[in-house]
């Protein structure tokens, strides 16, 4: 009896949990203003790293918060005013595992680090359209054209 009291509560608890990262993507995107991406969070291993999430644009800041995380901060906030667009690449090598193939990765630089950030391509275009609504003197520099996947 006390095995199936446990496993009740271990079932319970999971769904719980499950409901709160349910609810906390939805009062994310309650607002608008988001897009799917994924941000490298670190670079130990080639090709590996990326955290999938949710970009969130508030004024002149894209807020990174991480899909599956019950935090309520942005785990990375990046200012257009400070962001620098080096080039857009297609996923390479084991980057096509976690990254769909119809999205680009973005090199950029901010002043205290590099950060990649890969978005749907069709994101890309409203992304660099935000950097470019920055206003007047602000630093940013956007690629010519994203990379186009190829055709299979």
């Amino acid at each position: 009896m006390r095995i199936l009291e446990f496993l009740g509560i271990c079932v319970v608890t999971l769904l719980v949990l499950l409901l709160a990262l349910f609810l906390r993507r939805r009062l994310l995107m309650r607002g608008g203003g988001t897009i799917a991406l994924q941000v490298r969070v670190h670079t130990l291993v080639p090709g590996r790293g990326w955290s999938a999430g949710i970009g969130q644009f508030v004024g002149d800041e894209l807020r990174f918060h991480r899909m599956f995380s019950f935090a309520i901060r942005a785990k990375r906030v990046l200012n257009r005013r400070e962001l620098i667009v080096d080039r857009p690449r297609l996923p390479e090598g084991p980057e096509c595992r976690p990254i769909p193939g119809h999205w680009v990765v973005l090199s950029c630089a901010t002043p205290e680090s590099r950060v990649e950030i890969a978005m749907a391509e069709s994101t890309v275009t409203g992304f660099l359209s935000w950097l470019e609504a920055g206003p007047p003197g602000s630093t940013a520099r956007r690629p010519v054209a994203a990379p186009r996947p190829a055709e299979h």
